[in-house]
């Protein structure tokens, strides 16, 4: 087992979704996750405190991700325009890994109560990103919110669609997440 190589993160992070898949989460312990990655436990410990966290695997990418685009998004962005920024940002990090770990990843978190949890704590957290983002805009707090709440649910859906979709296709992760962004904006608009 090689200490310092390269991309023992990601091996970790596909492992242990293998294993998840395999035989569950709770069945699965942090050595045979390091052993199926080829890294030591101490390897795995280095990148995650717990196995519970390699869902998070990323998450503080994300966030940032999304942030920035949010960020660097026209001064004259609306609020929605920005988030599809911040979307477009962090859509531009998902590649072939993600879509092909998609499924199996959604197949353990929906047969774990304890990943369940963690992935909402993850959606949370990429809220919070995004709110503070368009709030530092000069959005106010009930809009930047709900803008907000409206991307992250917007990244889910449109993730779902790719990750389920053609995987030799060459299309890329924003074209279904901002997709999704205008079904979602239309809909709130028919709120009314």
């Amino acid at each position: 087992m090689g200490r310092w190589e390269p991309g023992a993160r990601e091996r970790l992070v596909v492992a242990a979704v293998d294993l998840f898949t395999e035989q569950g989460y709770d069945a699965t312990t942090v050595a045979q996750i390091a052993e199926r990655a080829g890294v030591t436990k101490s390897t795995f410990f280095r990148h995650f405190p717990d196995k519970r966290e390699l869902l998070a695997a990323g998450q503080e990418t994300l966030s940032r991700l999304l942030a920035e685009g949010i960020a660097e998004a026209p001064g004259n962005a609306s609020p929605l325009e920005a988030v599809a920024a911040g979307l477009e940002r962090a859509a531009s990090a998902m590649g072939p890994v993600n879509r092909e770990l998609a499924p199996r990843l959604k197949a353990a978190v929906a047969a774990s109560a304890e990943l369940q949890e963690r992935d909402a704590l993850k959606s949370v957290s990429l809220a919070a990103a995004m709110t503070a983002a368009l709030v530092a805009r000069g959005v106010p707090d009930p809009t930047a919110a709900l803008a907000s709440e409206l991307g992250v649910l917007a990244f889910k859906r449109g993730y779902a669609e790719w990750s389920e979709g053609d995987r030799d296709a060459e299309d890329e992760l924003a074209g279904y997440t901002l997709a999704a962004l205008d079904e979602l904006r239309a809909a709130s608009a028919s709120l009314g």
